[in-house]
């Protein structure tokens, strides 16, 4: 059976995709809650894939992921996502997850998915391989493309109504240093406060509202 680590924050979510993959012969034998709890349990259980969604609180989804593989860069994770904007893929998958799938997809994408990247083998969904692939023809991208990954990390925090203290602890990093990432980030996005990079990120379906 594959072993798998399942993070997200809403435990209904969680019960259903525990239901569907242990129909599936997938065994869940860990489940997390935020992004601080999936890479502790990371590390005490070593699953064979890591099923995670991205928008979870404190550090977040995509922080997680970059921790995890930074403890272990043979790391197999599916990130999960309601968002459907490319930003979050490019960066994910770029950060090092082997799949990403939008939770609009059908429940044989999340096993297909889960047992391709258990394989250490690359799943990306049909309609965010197509987004992916139509904005590249185009050569459209959200403002976020500009933004280093750092700098794209604080400004989903921050969009998301967190302080700078708070950011800094979820991302590890000093106050000041999360100072001049906003900094950049207000100039880059032509955004004078935190009302207005909130109304870029729903803009462009970066948050959820």
């Amino acid at each position: 059976m594959i072993r798998v680590l399942l993070a997200d924050d809403h435990a209904l979510v969680r019960m259903g995709f525990r239901m569907l993959l242990a129909n599936a012969q997938v065994d869940v034998v860990a489940e997390a809650d935020s992004g601080e709890q999936a890479c502790s349990e990371y590390a005490r259980v070593q699953p064979d894939a890591v099923v995670m969604d991205l928008s979870m609180p404190g550090m977040g989804g995509m922080e997680a992921v970059r921790r995890i593989l930074a403890q272990d860069p043979q790391a197999r994770i599916l990130a999960l996502s309601a968002h459907e904007d490319t930003a979050h893929s490019q960066r994910v998958l770029r950060a090092g997850a082997l799949g990403y799938l939008t939770k609009r997809a059908a429940p044989d994408a999340l096993l297909a998915a889960v047992n391709a990247v258990a394989r250490g083998e690359t799943y990306v969904d049909s309609h965010t391989a197509q987004a992916l692939a139509m904005a590249q023809v185009k050569g459209e991208a959200s403002p976020a493309q500009m933004l280093s990954e750092r700098e794209f990390a604080v400004f989903l925090q921050l969009a998301r109504g967190h302080s700078v203290a708070q950011i800094a602890e979820h991302l590890n990093l000093s106050p000041s240093t999360v100072g001049t990432h906003l900094y950049h980030v207000k100039q880059k996005l032509g955004a004078g406060n935190q009302s207005a990079l909130t109304l870029v990120a729903l803009r462009w379906g970066l948050i959820e509202v």
